[in-house]
């Protein structure tokens, strides 16, 4: 159905804050060269007449598309089902959109006529395949396609699709993200084939390998979602360290020259007129809608969104007349995932409430809050269904009692109040789990990946980021050292975004500590907490009593004796033990002893 947001005074003032914030602390470096970034100007964006934001959002932990109006603050479902709808691609004309769908069973492409909310099939195949984009004359469809190690890049021809599509890179690393450039004898991708993601030209008039020229060539960031515009091309940064994260544009006309960094942005789409984006800042668990001008002047204050934005077009529309399509699926009503079973407070010990069993799990405590667990139990469910195994039946960690410590820089982790749980991190070491690192302003988030049991297309689909490797710092390499891991390969195989469905079941991951890159448990990748808007101690309070909670004062040990131990005194050391010479000495003559008198005694 159609849903209307009001602003918010508040949350406007704070995202303020917090966007100037962030580009404050962000400084500029090399390797990522740019020009630096003006001052947010916080006035409001004038749409042009029928201009909306073609979002695919999630809703109950699967992606749809949703229309936007500024002007009137409304959102609208075009698309609803048991399925995902990603990756919109805006035909040249501005009638259509190509998307990538899973609603038949398997990853294929599609066509949706905007007029009439028509959708159309053009790929059925097990493979997975997404990202569409057009060519200048509307004919061709290039795309990312899994071919059984990696994603490459295909082309084909929708006029006839019976034709085979034509690869157009075959390459050990993975290839995806195509871009096709409006003069039509370049593409733009993403490509790890340099060890870390970077933007990519293909040149198409050329068939040797020397078409592939790496544009963006950055050590210590992961480019991609590179979008044309005329001669200008932009792509989006995610930048490790002090290096500056966010949308950058490349001027096709001046090779040589640097992009120059226009935004704070994890996702961002041209307007029509292209002398603005449109731009989605993810913070750790809430995504905000904002506005930029190419000078970087901030223009659209950022708007919390309901839902994670998996991609978002900015094109115009006539939307006089709704399709009977988008009134169908905008009168939907998705059911809750779960209904809470609360025991009642009153019947609890001390009037406060409980912690209760979580069945068939393993972990030092298999408990949690009676507010979370019917929520843990069906995001275990949907787990099972989308991965085909269960890995939330071993835990690492699930409710921790307050008498039982956890490592040093924990003491105040949400595990004490039994609302989180934390995956077990064995799953990595046996590769059915991998973590992808996310930089929310000068902290650090981790985004987990779990491995489909059914490789054939048919659960999850493959990555398209390089994880973060936490071992490698390990390696001997001072660099990956001081970074606390390094970019991984691009692991093959079909995965399932588990923060993403963690999060639709109101489970927020938590940040990693400061000193993260040094202390292994710092790191905190595994651990999800449903906060119900409680800071951590007042949900503590409704565990134990607020004296429970005070720090005691560290006490020595008593002495074994009841009387005072005698405060000890400096005793001088014993006397130095005279050496015996080995110089010889004159021994003295015997003398004579004279005989002394005897007395006198009578004789017998």
């Amino acid at each position: 159905m159609a849903a209307n947001f009001s602003a918010n005074p508040l949350i406007t003032v704070y995202c303020l804050l917090i966007t100037a914030l962030i580009l404050a602390a962000c400084a500029p470096s090399s390797p990522i060269p740019q020009t630096s970034p003006i001052a947010p100007i916080a006035t409001q964006i004038e749409f042009n007449s029928g201009e909306v934001l073609l979002l695919s959002m999630e809703e109950n932990g699967y992606a749809h598309f949703f229309l936007y109006t500024p002007a009137g603050d409304t959102l609208l479902r075009l698309t609803g089902g048991d399925w995902n709808d990603i990756a919109p691609a805006l035909n040249p004309d501005g009638t259509q959109i190509a998307f990538a769908s899973n609603r038949s069973g398997y990853w294929d492409l599609y066509l949706l006529t905007l007029a009439t909310g028509e959708t159309r099939q053009i790929t059925s195949t097990p493979a997975y395949d997404s990202a569409p984009t057009w060519s200048p004359d509307g004919l061709w469809l290039a795309y990312e396609t899994y071919d059984g190690a990696d994603l490459e890049i295909a082309a084909l021809n929708i006029a006839d699709t019976s034709v085979p599509p034509i690869v157009l890179t075959d390459s050990a690393a993975a290839d995806f993200a195509p871009a096709w450039s409006p003069q039509g004898r370049r593409i733009a991708f993403t490509s790890n084939r340099s060890g870390n993601p970077d933007i990519w030209l293909a040149d198409l008039d050329r068939p040797d390998e020397g078409r592939f020229v790496n544009i963006s060539a950055s050590l210590q960031a992961a480019e991609g979602r590179p979008q044309w515009s005329g001669e200008q091309l932009m792509w989006i940064a995610e930048a490790q360290g002090i290096n500056l994260g966010g949308a950058y544009i490349w001027d096709a006309t001046q090779p040589a020259r640097p992009a120059r960094w226009i935004a704070e942005a994890d996702l961002a789409a041209w307007n029509p007129s292209a002398d603005k984006l449109m731009t989605v800042v993810r913070d750790a668990n809430v995504d905000y809608l904002s506005a930029s001008s190419l000078d970087g002047r901030l223009i659209l204050p950022p708007k919390p969104f309901p839902g994670l934005t998996r991609a978002l077009l900015w094109l115009t529309l006539d939307l006089s007349e709704t399709p009977q399509a988008y009134l169908d699926a905008s009168a939907l009503t998705p059911s809750a995932l779960w209904n809470p079973t609360i025991f009642p407070i009153a019947e609890g010990p001390s009037g406060r409430e409980r912690v209760v069993d979580i069945a068939d799990v393993q972990a030092p405590y298999p408990k949690l809050h009676d507010e979370v667990n019917e929520a843990f139990n069906a995001l275990r469910a949907r787990v099972i269904a989308e991965t085909g195994w269960d890995a939330l039946a071993s835990l690492q960690n699930a409710y921790v009692p307050l008498t039982n410590p956890l490592d040093p820089g924990l003491g105040q982790d949400w595990l004490y109040t039994g609302r989180g749980f934390a995956l077990n991190s064995l799953l990595a070491n046996a590769g059915w789990m991998v973590s992808v690192r996310e930089g929310v302003g000068q902290q650090t988030y981790w985004r987990i990946y779990l491995r489909a049991q059914s490789q054939d297309g048919s659960q999850g689909a493959p990555l398209n980021e390089s994880p973060w490797d936490l071992n490698a710092r390990y390696d001997v390499d001072p660099q990956a050292y001081d970074q606390g891991g390094a970019y991984a390969p691009i692991p093959p195989g079909y995965w399932v975004d588990f923060t993403a469905l963690a999060r639709a079941y109101g489970f927020e991951r938590q940040s990693a500590l400061p000193n993260w890159r040094v202390y292994f448990a710092g790191t905190r990748f595994t651990e999800f907490v449903m906060t119900d808007g409680l800071d951590w101690y007042n949900a503590m309070l409704q565990l134990y009593p607020a004296e429970a909670l005070v720090t005691p004062t560290p006490k020595l040990p008593p002495t074994l004796t009841p009387t005072l131990t005698p405060v000890p005194t400096l005793t001088s050391g014993p006397s130095p033990t005279p050496t015996i010479t080995a110089s010889p000495t004159n021994t003295p003559l015997p003398t004579s002893t004279p005989t002394p008198v005897p007395s006198n005694t009578p004789l017998p």
